[in-house]
């Protein structure tokens, strides 16, 4: 096949010149210069070319090639220093189009905002791991080896065994009170933290119930802390999250780890509705303290401990909590 080079290099600058775009720029580009182009299908004519020609033809195709890129530059660089069409329409006072942006999901907000009000009153912030040791979720705790939630069908055990014990595997921890034994063997008191953080336990799944949701604990130790000064903190926490005309009440209770323990509800508008229950709480039982490594009768020390889904719930008046986990984006985008 013969070519006419001196016909295609006019055809090749009428065509950059009459380029005023970079839709016609590309255009251009991909005609000359794109894998099925016109330079592209010189070369593959090589093939077939006679001997003599080939070396003809080959530098002829690389000088169009080169020529072809240095117009499209050169018409690059032209069309962007003058006034398209495009650029002539655009009105630069009009308001931009702002992406989408999301937020916190509802738990997150309130888990931040019981946090704050926590940290407001002296409480510091700390955190543990999802994964623990059966010493940390239940032996140090006070929970007696017969206990119904050592049980397999109450606790999500791992097969990895735990290092630290003999035949024990560690587990997803089913409360964050664990954080309490790793900060106490950690640091002296005083001391006065919250742990907000997942939690895990094989309950079907409901209304009311979820095999993972979120919990925050509380902790403070020092000398001489009294059963008052839970009930003064909490009555204190309460107004704060829900309001000032809050009502509560503190029930005796029965938890492995505080001694005496109580469940704290609250009602409603003033007692209209029934009260529901929205923690437990207790003073640190003394076992606790002696498996955290404390002197005997040195300390004193209360413990709390909050359900986050449970709190939302009751404070946005939302009805199930399978809510939180869905996904659905017109529910989410109320709060």
């Amino acid at each position: 096949m013969s070519w006419d080079f001196q016909q295609i290099k006019q055809t090749l600058r009428e065509d950059a010149a009459a380029v005023a775009s970079p839709r016609e720029l590309e255009d251009f580009r991909i005609k000359y210069l794109g894998r099925k182009g016109l330079i592209q299908e010189i070369y593959a004519s090589l093939a077939d070319a006679p001997k003599d020609q080939k070396p003809i033809i080959g530098k002829e195709a690389n000088d169009l090639k080169k020529m072809a890129t240095a117009l499209v530059e050169e018409r690059k660089q032209g069309i962007g220093s003058q006034p398209g069409k495009a650029q002539r329409q655009l009105d630069p006072t009009l308001p931009g189009v702002a992406p989408r942006v999301g937020h916190k999901h509802l738990l997150t907000q309130t888990i931040e905002e019981i946090c704050d009000i926590f940290e407001g009153l002296g409480f510091s912030i700390q955190e543990g791991p999802e994964v623990e040791t059966e010493f940390n979720n239940f032996t140090a705790l006070n929970i007696p080896e017969d206990h119904p939630s050592r049980d397999g069908f109450d606790t999500f055990y791992t097969n990895v065994k735990d290092r630290t014990s003999k035949d024990a595997n560690l587990l997803l921890r089913s409360h964050t009170s664990p954080g309490q034994i790793r900060i106490m063997q950690e640091h002296t008191p005083p001391l006065a933290v919250v742990i907000p953080g997942k939690v895990y336990r094989p309950d079907a799944v409901d209304a009311s119930h979820s095999f993972m949701f979120h919990q925050i604990e509380g902790l403070l130790v020092d000398k001489d802390v009294k059963f008052s000064h839970l009930k003064g903190l909490l009555h204190a926490f309460c107004k704060k999250l829900f309001g000032p005309d809050i009502k509560m009440r503190f029930r005796p209770h029965f938890f492995p780890f505080t001694e005496p323990s109580a469940e704290v509800d609250i009602s409603w508008k003033g007692g209209k509705k029934e009260w529901l229950e929205i923690m437990g709480c207790g003073m640190v039982h003394p076992k606790v303290f002696e498996y955290a490594g404390y002197p005997k009768g040195k300390y004193t020390g209360l413990a709390f401990g909050l359900g986050v889904e449970r709190m939302t719930m009751l404070k946005y008046g939302i009805p199930d909590i399978r809510l939180f986990y869905e996904n659905d984006l017109r529910f989410l985008e109320q709060f």
